[in-house]
């Protein structure tokens, strides 16, 4: 099978992930986009997230009905900082015949070669490069000598040719912490269903 593997904290899901993720599905011919929500990111070692079993919960509502989506709790069930090299050794010996490609962002590209063992990484699984109209900018990020060094001129050509292009949107989940932190809405920015979640369990409220 063709699977996207799509990493975050996801604290909360909302509308700009979903949109990403059938993006990718459609445009890169997935057989299934599998949400991996991380225990502890290593890039966020400095902010509290809020437990995995409302993360997940948060996903598995957002996802429902949609027949190509999966939550993956792999990360979760081991605990500790979730890195992606670790992730996708146990996935390659769980499911050996499966391709593998990590759905990332143009931040996440440039902060590739920072990532924990990038050229394994790139032994394990392929990348797919999802691009926002007007926002991204795929093609200065990858001439940076750093992306460059790590994913050599051909990968980087393959990178570009095959990314994936989605609308503008600008969704960002601290946005929707702060504005329900501030009694504000987040109706339209997340499915109704996490919205409704999100209430009922007081999450991200300062007191």
């Amino acid at each position: 099978m063709r699977i996207g593997l799509f990493g975050g904290s996801f604290d909360p899901v909302h509308i700009g992930h979903l949109i990403a993720a059938e993006c990718c599905r459609e445009q890169a011919g997935l057989d299934r986009v599998v949400f991996m929500p991380a225990a502890v990111p290593p890039h966020k070692l400095d902010r509290r997230l809020t437990p995995a079993e409302d993360r997940v919960q948060m996903l598995r509502l957002a996802i429902g009905g949609h027949d190509a989506f999966d939550v993956a709790t792999d990360e979760i069930d081991r605990g500790g900082v979730s890195y992606t090299v670790e992730t996708l050794g146990r996935l390659r010996e769980a499911r050996p015949t499966d391709e593998r490609l990590l759905i990332l962002g143009p931040d996440a590209i440039a902060d590739f070669p920072t990532w924990r063992e990038p050229g394994q990484i790139l032994e394990l699984a392929g990348l797919l490069a999802v691009e926002r109209d007007g926002i991204d900018d795929l093609s200065s990020i990858v001439r940076d000598p750093a992306v460059a060094a790590v994913l050599g001129e051909d990968r980087l050509a393959r990178l570009v040719a095959t990314r994936v292009r989605m609308p503008a949107v600008g969704i960002r989940a601290s946005d929707l912490r702060a504005a329900v932190a501030q009694g504000r809405s987040i109706r339209y920015r997340t499915p109704r269903a996490v919205e409704q979640y999100i209430a009922a369990n007081r999450l991200y409220r300062v007191a």
